[in-house]
């Protein structure tokens, strides 16, 4: 199980993402340009020390993302304009989970190259979910399908 960050925005969630992959022993893919400078405060704030635990592969580009990526994984595309609800989908182990940038989640081209598109199913009225929580649920959902958490 990997996680994708395209071309995000925000440091925090950035910093809380790589966190969460540390904790969670996935790796993360970071698809530049960021919205920011990789060495950001904020972004070392919000990833505590986790930042040096977590396996991070950063890409210059999408190009660069898809020449580099593993042709066995599925690209799963998080996304208010899913098609799938996230808990009825089938994850397999070696599937990424790629997340879209906060102010403008993806362009058409990544949704095109994306194997499968699920949302979170959120109340009426509701737009959407801090890319970071939604990242969390969905990745906690793939791993618990999976049998991907640590055993305590």
């Amino acid at each position: 199980m990997r996680l994708a960050l395209f071309e995000p925005d925000i440091p925090q969630n950035t910093g809380a993402l790589l966190r969460l992959a540390a904790c969670l022993a996935v790796e993360v893919d970071l698809i530049e340009p960021c919205g920011f400078l990789f060495g950001d405060r904020r972004l070392r704030r919000a990833a505590l020390d986790y930042a040096a635990r977590v396996r991070l592969r950063r890409h210059a580009s999408w190009t660069q993302f898809l020449a580099e990526r593993d042709p066995g994984s599925r690209l799963i595309l998080l996304t208010t304009g899913g098609t799938v609800p996230f808990h009825r989908f089938d994850f397999a182990a070696e599937d990424t989970l790629l997340l879209g940038r906060e102010s403008a989640g993806v362009p058409d081209f990544v949704h095109g190259a994306a194997f499968a598109r699920v949302v979170i199913p959120l109340e009426a009225g509701a737009r959407s979910l801090n890319v970071a929580l939604a990242g969390a649920i969905a990745l906690a959902e793939a791993l618990r399908q999976t049998g991907g958490f640590a055993q305590p």
